[in-house]
């Protein structure tokens, strides 16, 4: 198991279906926190990094009629993380910055593992291998039910839905289900948020659960 390697800085990552609301929370505890004098860092996955953002090209931005096989996923997702971890993540927390990450690890757990049906122990294993011992001090689950989800991705304008938007409601179930039996099986790390909640309420839990980890 990877250790939680992290003896300066802060890294603190955030987890849902599409739709549940991290980017707008990322946001606000960002800017609570550079009020409070903190150094921040957002980066998400996949991306993060000039690799890890060709990678989400191909992950997020292919079309329907170019298979990716839950297999090659899985790789891909850790090929980004692997660099992220390496070019981002370790030097922010060696300079004692708090690193907010719009997905992690888990999300590959979840949606390879869970939703993709992938068996545990090899996605575990490349998860191993990729964060180089880096793990989350605290992760945020925004918890929303499917019909949620698909509903708040119909609502957004400007861009077509991405390949993983495009999935059925039966997939988002799955990835809540994963979270879930993820977060109950390490309560000592996640931390699950009504994501149907307002804004405000939500983000005042997760300002109240980062000031206890200071």
């Amino acid at each position: 198991m990877p250790r939680r390697a992290q003896p300066d800085g802060l890294l603190l990552s955030f987890e849902g279906a599409e739709g549940s609301g991290k980017s707008t929370q990322i946001e606000l505890l960002a800017a609570y926190l550079r009020q409070q004098g903190r150094e921040v860092v957002v980066t998400r996955e996949p991306g993060g990094t000039a690799v890890g953002e060709e990678i989400r090209k191909l992950l997020i931005h292919t079309d329907d009629r170019t298979a990716i096989f839950p297999e090659t996923e899985l790789l891909l997702f850790a090929a980004s993380r692997a660099q992220l971890v390496r070019e981002v993540l370790i030097p922010s927390l060696e300079a004692g910055k708090v690193v907010l990450c719009d997905r992690y690890l888990d999300s590959t757990t979840v949606y390879q593992g869970a939703a993709r049906s992938l068996s545990p122990d090899p996605v575990s294993q490349i998860n191993t291998f990729a964060v180089g011992g880096i793990l989350p001090a605290m992760t945020f689950i925004l918890d929303v039910p499917p019909e949620v989800s698909l509903s708040r991705i119909k609502k957004r304008g400007g861009r077509p839905p991405d390949r993983i938007e495009r999935e059925t409601a039966a997939f988002y179930r799955k990835v809540r289900e994963g979270y879930l039996l993820l977060a109950r099986s390490l309560p000592s790390r996640f931390h699950v948020l009504d994501g149907t909640r307002p804004e405000e309420t939500i983000a005042d839990e997760i300002s109240q659960a980062v000031r206890r980890l200071f």
